[in-house]
């Protein structure tokens, strides 16, 4: 499958969106955490699998958003499974900072892959 990530912007809010494969979604929020310069812990994976359980990416109030806050940056992370499916969406928003953003749209991609070992 090939990830078509597009970049979406408003007024108020510059983001980038896409989906990644749902095994991957702990290591994109690590990685992406680390942009921010937030420690992404055990804790904070507990909190957004149990928000992820009730999301719907064809529902836009079914999305479950996470923040990371971190010591030089701000991300507002929002996720969605995909029903019947292995994906779920993605949406960074939170920041202005274009190099952030094409960072996180880096990562959307990467994680849309599946690697073989």
């Amino acid at each position: 499958m090939w990830h078509s990530g597009r970049m979406a912007e408003s007024d108020r809010d510059r983001a980038v969106e896409g989906w990644i494969w749902n095994e991957n979604v702990q290591p994109f929020l690590a990685l992406l955490a680390r942009y921010a310069g937030y420690d992404f812990d055990g804790s904070d994976w507990q909190a957004v699998e149990l928000g992820l359980e009730a999301t719907d990416d064809e529902h836009p109030d079914r999305w479950y958003s996470y923040p990371l806050v971190g010591s030089d940056h701000h991300f507002e992370v929002h996720l969605a499974q995909a029903v019947g499916g292995n994906e779920v969406s993605v949406r960074v928003a939170g920041t202005s900072n274009t190099e952030l953003l094409l960072r996180a749209d880096t990562l959307i991609a990467a994680f849309a892959t599946r690697l073989v070992a």
